[in-house]
């Protein structure tokens, strides 16, 4: 083989590893931004449930003052 096919594969494989070396880098930043955005997701899981939560209780607080206003207005009719 003559020096300079030496040469070309030699700058070949250089490119191959800066390109793998690279891919790295970015397959570590996107493993960190999925890390991000799992938690993310988890926390916005978490508050969903909580405002699930909220706004059953006050749908039954709600129901309970109709209930109650219920029952005051039979009891003006009865009055009447």
């Amino acid at each position: 083989m003559s020096f300079d096919v030496l040469e070309k594969l030699e700058a070949k494989i250089q490119t191959a590893v800066d390109t793998i070396a690279l891919l790295q880098m970015e397959v570590e930043e996107l493993k960190e931004e999925k890390e991000q955005l799992t938690s993310e997701a988890n926390e916005l899981k978490i508050s969903r449930e909580a405002l699930e939560l909220k706004s059953q209780e006050m749908q039954k607080e709600h129901e309970a003052w109709q209930d109650r206003i219920r029952n005051l207005l039979g009891k003006m009719d009865d009055v009447e």
